[in-house]
């Protein structure tokens, strides 16, 4: 059985829903953030958030200088910051297009259904990104949040809210 190539690994984990996610921190004055859709709870004991960043994201080195993070849990609403944060444009431009306060120390996106604070706690080697874990400090939640945005197949997409 031959390995399989990289597109066909990409397609198949592509099958997996995740949610979607800016993450953030500050880089000097300015807020920096890029999409994520590799963010998931780690732990609860301490309580724990796992990130996975691209090696060349310029998202990372201000991450790993700034010592804490932010996760912005987007909704379907939001798939335009979804798209922005996803590109290499400046980060002035990326920021121009939401609302944001600063929380704790990081920049959060006003008007996402979730935001989770954390102080980084370890960077660790994974291929071609890196896994960050961060200690959570504060978790603050919509009481009405909506519907979130999914990325599966390669594209944004709803989530279908009725059950089945």
């Amino acid at each position: 059985m031959a390995a399989p190539d990289r597109n066909e690994f990409r397609q198949t984990v592509g099958l997996l829903p995740t949610g979607v996610t800016v993450v953030s921190a500050f880089q000097g004055p300015g807020p920096a953030g890029a999409t994520a859709s590799a963010v998931c709870s780690l732990s609860l004991e301490p309580m724990m958030m796992l990130i996975c960043l691209d090696l060349g994201s310029r998202s990372l080195e201000v991450v790993r200088e700034a010592g804490r993070f932010g996760i912005s849990v987007l909704g379907e609403s939001q798939r335009g910051a979804a798209e922005i944060f996803a590109t290499k444009a400046e980060q002035e431009e990326k920021w121009a297009t939401v609302s944001w306060r600063d929380h704790l120390g990081v920049p959060i996106i006003e008007g996402s259904l979730a935001r989770v604070v954390c102080e980084v706690a370890e960077i660790i080697p994974g291929g071609d990104h890196v896994i960050v874990t961060g200690e959570v400090l504060e978790v603050e939640a919509e009481d009405d949040p909506g519907e979130p945005l999914i990325y599966h197949g390669g594209l944004f997409r709803r989530l279908d809210s009725e059950p089945g």
